[in-house]
């Protein structure tokens, strides 16, 4: 069983993410959306970590964010969070689909 790391981090960074946007603007949505996306994130890479091809929730996870995020920065131009997230979102999602061949 190789432990996916990656994912890990992932995970972490999103709901890092969303504590931090919670401790400097107050933002409750920005606490929610971030663990809950940290911990379905965590949950994939737990889920690829047993079984190398169970990409489904990781993939739904970091497609979803980077669309979202990816929208949010061509409306706002700004590279943070928006534009990092979203960066990250999509290198995890070629991650996921080159790993699954």
């Amino acid at each position: 069983m190789a432990i996916d790391w990656i994912g890990f981090g992932y995970a972490g960074l999103l709901a890092f993410g969303g504590f931090m946007g919670f401790s400097r603007k107050g933002s409750i949505v920005s606490l929610v959306a971030g663990l809950t996306f940290g911990l379905l994130a965590a949950y994939g890479a737990l889920r690829v970590s047993y079984n190398p091809r169970d990409i489904k929730l990781s993939l739904i996870a970091a497609g979803c964010l980077a669309v979202i995020m990816g929208l949010r920065y061509n409306r706002s131009k700004k590279v943070m969070p928006a534009g990092l997230v979203a960066g990250i979102s999509v290198f995890m999602v070629f991650r996921l689909l080159l790993n699954l061949t």
